[in-house]
């Protein structure tokens, strides 16, 4: 099958430290709400367009707790108004069950959130549940992405659209290549589980992988009119294996890479357009993100 003509602008998402990374790993990952907040600006001037937030608790771990989330976001939004679409991640981290995970959505109404659909949906007595909080974030301005790991998880989604689990859209999907902590390898076959899958995939899609296996994430992106996650959450790395000096370096080398087919970036605006939240329910996006400061 030929490839996808690139028309579409390529959305970069930056995850930029991930649940399980601490400044042991790299000095640069940001962690409090200031060091955040200050990556937040520099990525979205290296084009970045979303923000993949986790946030921690005192003891430096892993944490869904709304005060700190509000304190993360706040910070953030000071800085960079909504020139950047913050997504929160629901990722359990095998601490949080699903009812804690919608919770949190629940409780802060996001502008965007990321959800792993072997998490949140771990078996079909969770469909009704799912069904309603997909529908309650639609009604609610709320936009997901659902985030797959492998064949099971593609099948899987796959049934659930089917169905009209995710309601009237599809969610943005995240497929991920490798695994946290594996020996990164520069073998194609990393990809395979969905990269001959994604031309007839009825949802807008991006990728990321891990380590050095970044760069031909973003190639393939690129090349199939899909969209690219990078950051510090899964890796740290230059092409020639030495430490990248921060998250903003990585979002840089993937716009150039990116820029360089002929492939234009795009804005946060560019993505709410693309993801039908510009305009929902007879609200527009500011005036909804202005109901989200003013509960922050």
């Amino acid at each position: 099958m030929s490839e996808p003509r690139n028309t579409e602008p390529c959305i970069i998402l930056c995850a930029p430290n991930g649940a399980r990374r601490s400044k042991a790993d790299h000095p640069a990952l940001p962690i409090t709400p200031d060091e955040l907040a200050c990556c937040a600006d520099s990525v979205l001037k290296a084009g970045a367009s979303i923000l993949h937030l986790h946030v921690r608790n005192s003891a430096g771990g892993h944490t869904l707790d709304v005060n700190a989330y509000e304190r993360a976001i706040s910070a953030i939004r000071e800085r960079v108004g909504d020139d950047l679409i913050i997504q929160i991640t629901t990722e359990s981290v095998g601490l949080y069950s699903p009812d804690q995970q919608m919770a949190i959505v629940r409780a802060l109404k996001p502008e965007a959130v990321s959800v792993a659909l072997r998490e949140i949906l771990p078996d079909p007595a969770s469909d009704q549940a799912v069904k309603e909080f997909f529908h309650w974030m639609r009604h609610e301005a709320v936009f997901p992405q659902v985030i797959l790991y492998d064949d099971r998880d593609l099948m899987r989604f796959e049934q659930a659209l089917d169905s009209g689990l995710f309601g009237d859209a599809a969610p943005f999907v995240l497929f991920v290549a490798g695994k946290y902590g594996a020996t990164p390898s520069p073998h194609k076959d990393i990809f395979a589980y969905f990269a001959d899958k994604v031309d007839g995939l009825k949802a807008i899609w991006a990728v990321c992988s891990f380590g050095l296996d970044e760069y031909g994430a973003v190639s393939l992106a690129t090349r199939k009119n899909g969209h690219i996650r990078v950051g510090f959450e899964n890796n740290l790395w230059r092409p020639d294996g030495q430490l990248a000096g921060d998250n903003t370096e990585l979002v840089a080398r993937a716009r150039a890479a990116i820029e360089a087919t002929g492939r234009t970036i795009a804005t946060a605006s560019d993505v709410r357009h693309q993801l039908g939240q510009d305009r929902v329910l007879g609200r527009s996006v500011q005036e909804t993100n202005g109901k989200r400061s003013a509960a922050v």
